[in-house]
């Protein structure tokens, strides 16, 4: 491929090399300048799982989602997803460990994982690559889409497994 691509340069008479170079050139730019951003992210997510926060935060909605009729189980991981998608997925290995994999948790946990996105992360990385402040509705509709998912998720898997 990289054959290829060389080769149709040098045919098309482009200056591969000096093409590559501003290529990555601008690639390093782009890190530069979302490198901050990413490292507080990740730093406040370490900081939310190791301070206890996410399990506080998960105990005191318990009854709220108890009361729905939702999961307890899977809370942790919803509130977890749009942050951090590492996180999240070393608590669908958990609910795998705990509950079995062929579970009715480890499935709606599954499920969720995959249709869900890591909301902050995508909007740190997207909109701060190409300079955009003002997010506007984005995080809105996003968020919106992620509570959609943590609720069809169980809904989807409660139908198909019945």
């Amino acid at each position: 491929m990289i054959g290829a691509v060389v080769l149709y340069g040098v045919i098309k008479k482009v200056n591969v090399f000096e093409s590559f170079r501003n290529g990555a050139k601008e690639g390093l730019m782009t890190l530069y300048a979302i490198a901050p951003v990413m490292i507080g992210l990740l730093l406040a997510v370490g900081m939310v799982r190791a301070s206890g926060a996410l399990d506080f935060l998960t105990e005191k909605l318990r009854p709220l989602f108890e009361k729905l009729g939702y999961p307890t189980e899977l809370v942790p991981m919803a509130l977890l997803r749009p942050v951090s998608g590492s996180g999240a997925t070393a608590l669908l290995t958990d609910i795998y460990e705990r509950f079995g994999a062929d579970s009715f948790l480890a499935k709606c946990a599954s499920v969720l994982a995959g249709s869900t996105e890591t909301t902050f992360y995508a909007v740190t990385m997207y909109y701060g690559a190409v300079n955009i402040k003002n997010i506007r509705h984005t995080l809105f509709a996003a968020l919106a889409a992620d509570v959609t998912a943590m609720v069809m998720c169980v809904v989807t898997v409660s139908l198909l497994m019945s």
